[in-house]
């Protein structure tokens, strides 16, 4: 079963970089990653992990997401071949940073 999850997560998380990428049209977005999708196991929630390349847009970005998630979840319902699409919410990926803070302080 997990299996499963990770293969609809991987798609998920595709599909969702090309929809931001090409479709949605908002120049206050800037340029985003999608590091990870956490799916649930009935596949009715997806977490979307995402970052933002430059940080000081990461508050406006997250707006425009959140705006923009029906527009996001049809198309993306469109492209997917499964029974019904996932909730999704977009949570701010702080990963890179934590590891950067890591690694100053172990070389103090």
């Amino acid at each position: 079963m997990a299996n499963k999850q990770e293969r609809i997560a991987a798609l998920i998380r595709k599909n969702i970089a090309e929809i931001i990428q090409i479709e949605l049209k908002n120049p206050h977005l800037g340029f985003v990653s999608i590091p990870e999708v956490k799916v649930s196991k009935d596949f009715s929630y997806a977490k979307v992990y995402v970052s933002f390349f430059d940080k000081s847009q990461a508050a406006e970005g997250m707006k425009v997401l959140e705006h923009s998630k029906g527009f996001i979840r049809s198309s993306l319902a469109n492209k997917m071949d499964t029974r019904r699409c996932p909730e999704l919410s977009f949570i701010l990926d702080d990963g890179y940073e934590k590891e950067e803070r890591i690694a100053e302080l172990l070389k103090k």
